[in-house]
């Protein structure tokens, strides 16, 4: 039976992914006492990639926004994996996003922002997060955006 967290999801017309599966050594999420730290989600959808490339090139700001929110998804995912229950997030602590960026590109806050404004509008005040959205070079399999979460949970 679906929580108050992923009855939010549905009625914004969302689904919680199946956890994305590890592109190398590493774990999509650990807990550690009253904490999850997701690793860096990319926009996965179905195993794949929908788009790559440089965001201010090849990818739009407003489609790498999209893709941020993918990436927020798939951390929710990650996180549920070993939580159980998206319920028992008490707060999102952290956000960081990556932005792989065109040179003369600096609009990544605004990217990241499409992970931000998910996690808010799916948990209210528990997704108010701090945040980092950084400008690189490349990511992972020529994705456009890549974002890990860390939340804190109740009931631990």
């Amino acid at each position: 039976m679906a929580g108050a967290v992923e009855a939010k999801l549905a009625e914004l017309g969302l689904a919680l992914p199946d956890v994305v599966p590890p592109l190398a050594s590493y774990q999509p999420a650990v807990q550690s006492g009253v904490y999850v730290y997701t690793s860096g989600q990319l926009p996965m959808v179905g195993g794949k990639l929908a788009v790559t490339g440089k965001v201010g090139a090849e990818v739009t700001p407003d489609e790498a926004k999209e893709l941020a929110k993918t990436c927020a998804l798939n951390a929710l995912a990650a996180v549920k994996s070993v939580a159980g229950d998206l319920d028992r997030i008490a707060r999102v602590v952290k956000v960081v996003g990556f932005v792989a960026s065109a040179t003369d590109f600096t609009g990544q806050p605004a990217v990241i922002n499409g992970a931000s404004e998910l996690l808010g509008a799916v948990l209210g005040d528990k997704g108010v997060h701090a945040r980092s959205a950084v400008g690189v070079a490349v990511l992972p399999l020529d994705a456009p955006v890549e974002v890990e979460v860390q939340v804190e949970l109740t009931g631990v």
